[in-house]
């Protein structure tokens, strides 16, 4: 798009052409948490949660969620993703669901928003499969952990 034509739009909200970009190896890593009540905690650990197995349905989720975030954050680029990890772990000391997401692609565009839109679907999953337990959970810290490909190289935010 030209300088004048970026100037009509008046500072409206427009994808990026990406057309010129080299497609390159592309990573990012998304993290969150669900705090809760340590009962809570248990009964997700023991698999004691009226709508079932909730980590199983919150990986499902977040890979859905990373495959479709262009269909939800309206700027991003659809993108062929060749991988989505998601792990949680059980912090009992701090009564919370830890979630990682890790999402690659070969393209032209990072998968920054991919990996938050699965830490975030996790995380609202999780919420809403043990809400009629704890109503006062809360999902906090969803960040951008790491990131590497494209002209930026390599992003370390936290180990």
């Amino acid at each position: 798009m030209s300088h004048r034509a970026d100037r009509e739009l008046g500072g409206r909200p427009r994808m990026v052409d990406i057309s010129e970009k080299p497609e390159t190896f592309r990573e990012a890593t998304a993290r969150g948490r669900v705090v809760m009540h340590p009962a809570t905690l248990a009964a997700i650990a023991n698999g004691q949660i009226a709508k079932g197995d909730v980590l199983a349905t919150a990986q499902v989720a977040a890979v859905m969620a990373a495959k479709r975030t262009w269909e939800i954050i309206p700027l991003c680029h659809p993108l062929l993703l060749t991988g989505v990890d998601v792990s949680f772990e059980l912090d009992r000391e701090q009564s919370a669901v830890e979630i990682a997401a890790t999402v690659r692609t070969t393209g032209k565009t990072g998968v920054e928003m991919e990996a938050l839109s699965a830490v975030s679907a996790a995380a609202l999953t999780i919420y809403d499969m043990c809400k009629a337990l704890d109503p006062a959970m809360r999902i906090t810290d969803i960040r951008l952990a790491r990131k590497s490909g494209g002209k930026s190289g390599t992003v370390i935010l936290e180990g």
